[in-house]
């Protein structure tokens, strides 16, 4: 059996389109659409539209919920790291290093700690953390 979602759009049974109209003949209704998986919203709605219905009647609330912003934030010197690679001139190896968005400095890493997730890169002394 595959796992079938619903699109999250809260109109989204509302647009009629020919793949939501479903039901006998003469029994026929708009549906929500189903699939096994969705392009937008982190694979959550069938279409922008759908997303962004969604948004205006939730998204005040969402960002409440989990933390509206409510103060400049800034980029330094201290978090502007983030990990990168560079092809070599063949494009058959790459080299993997983290970059300063700020000081421009690089500093090589392997691929295991390219692939690690852990987003505190460099400490608050400049050592790497990964």
């Amino acid at each position: 059996m595959s796992d079938l979602k619903y699109c999250q759009g809260p109109e989204c049974h509302t647009h009629q389109t020919q793949d939501r109209i479903k039901g006998p003949k003469g029994n026929k209704t708009y549906q929500t659409r189903r699939r096994s998986s969705f392009y937008y919203g982190n694979g959550n709605f069938c279409s922008l539209w759908c997303q962004n219905q969604w948004f205006n009647k939730f998204g005040n609330r969402a960002i409440d919920h989990f933390g509206r912003t409510t103060e400049a934030k800034h980029l330094t010197e201290h978090n502007a790291w983030t990990k990168d690679y560079d092809w070599d001139s063949s494009y058959q190896t790459r080299t993997y290093v983290i970059r300063n968005g700020i000081t421009k400095e690089q500093r090589p890493i392997t691929e295991q700690q390219y692939d690690n997730d852990n987003d505190n890169i460099i400490d608050d002394q400049g050592r790497l953390n990964i």
